[in-house]
């Protein structure tokens, strides 16, 4: 990956935040517009962000831990059953994660968690290096290895895809038997790893995995449980932008001491810097970099083939930033949907049109194969210009948010 945040965009509303400023009432209230934006943010940050942080944290943790029972094991003690579990597992966290691309502005960015976990394409041969040397394995499984995955091994080697070749090869999971023979990709050639030596590396990148989704939890919720920050002292994580929790910042909008100086800069900024922003990498680099030529072998998820269920997810992390909860199949009352609705904007059926159409259009692509095997497919091209369509709609919302 990775993905250029609309900066200038953001620059651009930046100055036009600064005269609503200017010409909002006196003595610092806010208007009736105001009041629907900061209910619709103080519904989103908690319901949407919260929420699926949470999710993504414990299942990463329940990912890490089966990986970990399993490396202690030999490989030929271990049942389908177990590999199956562990597989769901990962698949589970995955969707959470690929459900929260809509909020990557703040911690994700700052932090650079979102490249340290989601990079691809897996550098294969350096992977296969890794694993044959005796001394990096050493360290992988002794006391620090989580530490020492997350310090050394480097993002093309880190997060989701290094797990993933682990866990499936061609939309499969892997079998016992595939873990209990000699590693049969070819970058692997060269050398003898084994599938005992694949799972003690899948448990220090979840365990890196899982800190770094915690940390995404605590960065955001002030309030997070004790279990997640104890972890971040222990790790000596820094949590806080600026000395505030990103939560606590953004729901401070508009008063001393926030990043934020108006509502209206929040409700842009994950308008644009979120839901646009993740549109628009799906649509021109997910599947334009492969789709174009410009990179075939630029493909997320390519073992387990469930690329087109990440472009869903993300497409479906943009449904439920704008409906105000988590898994939301329509607007509740107090969402950023229903404020541009009561608001009187005239295009807002508009963006839940377009993203209906966004997601069908990529259930059915979905429907006809795995994106690794049919990128270049007609279907394709369809789903990019219906992803770029809502792209659109959610600029043209920003821009008039920013002018009531």
């Amino acid at each position: 990956m990775k993905r250029v945040m609309k900066l200038m965009a953001i620059m651009t509303l930046g100055v036009l935040f600064a005269a609503c400023n200017e010409d909002g009432p006196a003595g610092g209230e806010l208007t009736a517009n105001q009041k629907k934006m900061a209910a619709a943010v103080e519904n989103y940050v908690p319901n949407v962000v919260y929420r699926t942080y949470k999710a993504l944290a414990d299942e990463t943790e329940n990912l890490y831990q089966a990986l970990a029972a399993a490396s202690e094991k030999e490989v030929s003690a271990l049942t389908q059953e177990e590999i199956d579990a562990i597989c769901a597992t990962f698949l589970r966290a995955r969707k959470y994660w690929e459900q929260s691309e809509a909020f990557l502005y703040g911690p994700a960015t700052t932090f650079g968690i979102d490249p340290h976990i989601d990079t691809w394409p897996l550098d294969v041969e350096a992977l296969a290096t890794a694993l044959s040397n005796t001394d990096q394995m050493d360290k992988l499984n002794g006391e620090d290895g989580i530490a020492y995955a997350g310090a050394k091994l480097g993002q093309e080697l880190l997060g989701f895809h290094g797990i993933e070749f682990i866990l499936f090869r061609e939309g499969r999971n892997r079998t016992v038997a595939a873990l209990s023979a000699k590693e049969s990709d070819e970058a692997f050639a060269p050398y003898n790893v084994t599938g005992r030596q694949e799972l003690v590396y899948a448990t220090a990148v979840a365990g890196d995995l899982r800190d770094n989704c915690y940390r995404l939890y605590a960065s955001w919720n002030p309030q997070a449980e004790k279990k997640y920050t104890d972890r971040m002292e222990e790790i000596e994580a820094e949590t806080e932008i600026n000395g505030k929790i990103y939560g606590a910042n953004m729901l401070g909008a508009a008063a001393l001491g926030s990043s934020f100086e108006t509502w209206e800069e929040v409700i842009s900024t994950i308008l644009v810097g979120g839901c646009s922003n993740i549109c628009a990498e799906v649509a021109d680099v997910k599947m334009g970099n492969a789709h174009s030529g410009e990179d075939e072998n630029y493909i997320e998820s390519p073992y387990s083939e469930q690329s087109f269920q990440d472009f869903i997810d993300n497409i479906l992390s943009i449904q439920y930033s704008l409906y105000g909860e988590q898994g939301a199949a329509s607007p509740v009352a107090k969402s950023i949907m229903t404020m541009l609705k009561d608001m009187g904007y005239a295009d807002a059926a508009t963006i839940q049109t377009k993203l209906e159409t966004a997601i069908n259009a990529l259930k059915d692509c979905q429907a006809k194969g795995a994106f690794v095997k049919i990128y270049k497919d007609s279907s394709v091209q369809t789903a990019i210009e219906a992803v770029s369509a809502l792209d659109t709609q959610l600029n043209k919302a920003a821009d008039w948010v920013v002018k009531q």
